[in-house]
């Protein structure tokens, strides 16, 4: 997310930088071509804040399940009325927390507010997994360009979390990793074998072109700054290639199926529309797509979605399998948080109500 700080600004300035606010937000806005006969989706659940600036405001979501019920973690806007927050900081960009008993019906419980010199410009598009009886996030640091990166957090309840005094824990290094600008931004933590695999966007070094990297940390480690190797020093692990997506790919979320890896990820900036894929991997560093085309697409005109479908988040409870995903109809006033069921096939994953 790259915009400036909403410090001190009307209403009508703070939604309309909150609408050109983005995590993937394009450095210059590609013309969108003519819509696809994109079929409507059917949902299995939808949500949104009101609470920040008076419609609805929620982006990039992560779902987990955790003491007998789900949380759902997302970005939200600066508030209007540009009241104080953590630590004395104004309520610029933060972090929503919901709570589900059926994973239909959502009800926001708290805020995650920047609370270290680090965060104070904002945080945003968390990454939440639980290990050892604990929820562990991962988000990004707001508003500071190539110097965005990764903090860590954890929490006994899911709602207060305590910081790693030594914030952020990980951003590549643009010496070490030349493909890259030094960013670090939508965290997607993993676990794989006996490590933890964190997934992070960033940006080539002109600062254009978003490319999706992962790093990895001893599973029985703090997972703190000195714990990290970044497994993409060479190279990132999945890049735009094709025509829809454009000049990014981001919000990686991993899942488990039959020994395979499956990576959702976003392609496209924010509105061009952002649309979801789908890679495979054995080693989860590793990635081939399944298809040259979108797995969702952004909806038909007139629908909730018809600016985009994007930043998804695969949550699997049971053999149920969820795509959480973002979405909105005015080029981004407003976003909207959604779910659609996915069905299983030899080919991989597929839209149950389009199959």
């Amino acid at each position: 997310m790259a915009t400036r700080r909403t410090m001190g600004l009307g209403v009508g300035s703070v939604l309309a930088m909150a609408a050109a606010a983005a995590a993937c937000a394009p450095m210059a806005r590609a013309e969108r071509p003519a819509p696809a006969a994109a079929p409507e989706v059917k949902l299995f659940t939808r949500y949104s804040d009101t609470s920040r600036i008076g419609q609805p405001y929620a982006k990039d979501p992560s779902v987990i399940r955790f003491a007998g019920r789900y949380f759902m973690y997302y970005s939200i806007p600066p508030a209007k009325d540009n009241r104080q927050g953590g630590d004395g900081f104004p309520t610029g960009w933060a972090i929503g927390i919901a709570e589900s008993r059926d994973l239909k019906s959502w009800r926001k419980v708290g805020e995650v507010l920047p609370v270290q010199q680090v965060e104070k410009n904002g945080i945003a598009a968390p990454g939440a997994i639980v290990i050892r009886g604990k929820v562990h996030l991962f988000y990004q640091t707001y508003g500071n360009g190539r110097r965005d990166a990764i903090n860590h957090g954890w929490s006994t309840d899911g709602i207060n979390f305590e910081r790693d005094p030594g914030n952020p824990v990980f951003r590549p290094d643009p010496v070490e990793a030349t493909w890259s600008a030094g960013r670090a931004i939508d965290a997607e933590p993993f676990v794989h074998g006996d490590k933890l695999l964190l997934y992070y966007a960033t940006r080539d070094p002109e600062m254009k072109v978003q490319k999706i990297g992962v790093a990895s940390a001893p599973l029985d480690s703090a997972y703190g700054k000195s714990d990290w190797t970044n497994l993409s020093k060479h190279g990132p692990a999945l890049e735009p290639e094709l025509a829809w997506e454009r000049n990014c790919v981001e919000g990686a979320s991993i899942i488990r199926r039959d020994g395979k890896l499956y990576m959702f990820y976003a392609g496209g900036y924010n509105n061009e529309p952002q649309q979801i894929g789908v890679a495979v991997s054995s080693d989860g560093v590793t990635w081939k797509r399944l298809s040259d085309k979108p797995l969702l697409t952004d909806g038909p005109p007139g629908s909730w979605n018809d600016s985009e479908s994007g930043h998804p988040a695969a949550f699997q409870d049971g053999k149920r399998t969820l795509l959480f995903f973002q979405g909105n109809p005015d080029r981004g006033k407003t976003w909207t948080l959604a779910a659609t069921e996915l069905g299983w096939g030899k080919r991989g994953p597929y839209l149950k109500s389009v199959k």
